[in-house]
């Protein structure tokens, strides 16, 4: 699955930018009638862990793209061109960070990683349903 052009956005490594990944998850969310809350929240951590991690790729950006299911859901896919795939830490409650992974699996249908060809990176999706 893919969006149309209108619903990508290039992220440039930048962790000040997640806000901007926020407004336009809401933006487009906002023209589909879906509640915002979910996707904004996972937006936000797959794109800050793809930040996190691509910074040592030659092309740091990341990439947003959201589309919708036959069913109506949300598809969402973050792409950058690190091919390490991400692994759910052991969940430490007192610590601060370590479980945005953790929350993408509480909050989606599914979410999975899809490798890019020629080992150039990587695509992690989600399916959200629809409040």
């Amino acid at each position: 699955m893919g969006g149309a052009a209108e619903n990508e956005m290039v992220v440039k490594q930048d962790l000040r930018v997640v806000a901007e990944v926020r407004r336009f998850v809401r933006l487009v969310t906002g023209q589909w009638d879906m509640d915002d809350f979910v996707p904004c929240l996972v937006a936000s951590e797959l794109v800050t862990n793809a930040l996190q991690h691509a910074a040592s790729a030659p092309d740091g950006d990341v990439i947003l793209r959201l589309s919708r299911t036959e069913d109506d859901a949300l598809w969402m896919e973050v792409q950058d061109a690190v091919s390490d795939v991400p692994r759910m830490p052991a969940i430490d409650m007192t610590g601060e960070t370590g479980r945005g992974l953790f929350l993408v699996e509480q909050f989606t249908r599914c979410w999975g990683v899809r490798a890019l060809d020629g080992n150039t990176g990587k695509v992690i999706f989600a399916v959200i349903d629809r409040s």
